[in-house]
């Protein structure tokens, strides 16, 4: 990561977006040492619960975990929800940047008072920005202003004044993003897809290599690795593309 503390060099952090706990395990033990995180989402959560993530946690070696939720509620009820999160000791949990400035301070002290208390490092708080399934159409839809540069623009200056580390973000905004919000703020980015690889049902990506270069921090890939025959082989192909970018 670009001036942050990382827990090591690998930008990659694998989508396990699968409600088979069996298969999560036998990927997370797979790509050990070949990825450098975990991503679990709520539909896993939904399914397994902690419980679920500790047992991946455990085959994954402790990699670092993105705990991918997205709460977004009243500030109270999503402070509560990263106080429970915090026992399973992510290493970035996220919140929906729509959900306003004072959701997002309550979600980042809320992190940072249950670190505190259970002596565990302190998660880094995201705020998603728009989502990679969106483009201008979607927005309008929904009656939110567009275009979506200037959406995630105003959301990611909004999120990093409410207290919080970083943002979810398209590729398409990285670079835009990283020359408004500096070097300290942690850019997470879905939406990437090796050359070559089907979109699936993501709209604004980009590749990888591309990405890096234009100042993202953690790529989360998921099927271009996890449907892959070998998935290590395929993540460890990734970042054979990944040498000497930025």
């Amino acid at each position: 990561m670009t001036g942050k503390d990382q827990p090591n060099s690998n930008p990659i952090h694998v989508a396990l977006d699968t409600v088979d706990l069996a298969r999560a395990q036998t990927l997370a033990r797979a790509l050990a040492g070949a990825v450098g995180g975990i991503k679990l989402g709520k539909e896993f959560f939904t399914a397994h619960g902690p419980q679920g993530v500790r047992a991946v946690q455990r085959a994954a070696g402790d990699s670092p975990l993105f705990l991918d939720l997205k709460f977004h509620d009243i500030p109270n009820t999503v402070a509560g929800a990263i106080r429970a999160a915090a026992p399973l000791e992510p290493y970035m949990i996220n919140v929906h940047a729509a959900g306003g400035a004072a959701m997002m301070a309550a979600a980042a002290r809320a992190a940072e008072e249950a670190a505190e208390a259970s002596g565990c490092s302190r998660p880094k708080v995201l705020a998603v920005t728009v989502l990679t399934s969106l483009d201008e159409s979607d927005l309008d839809a929904v009656g939110q202003r567009g275009p979506v540069e200037s959406q995630v623009r105003r959301l990611a200056a909004l999120a990093l004044d409410s207290g919080l580390d970083g943002v979810v973000c398209s590729p398409r905004e990285i670079a835009v993003l990283r020359r408004d919000l500096g070097n300290s703020a942690i850019l997470v980015v879905p939406g990437v897809r090796p050359a070559g690889a089907a979109a699936g049902d993501q709209k604004r990506t980009t590749t990888p290599r591309e990405a890096i270069e234009a100042g993202a921090d953690v790529l989360v890939i998921g099927r271009p690795i996890t449907q892959a025959s070998d998935p290590a082989e395929a993540a460890r192909q990734i970042m054979s593309e990944l040498s000497g970018a930025r």
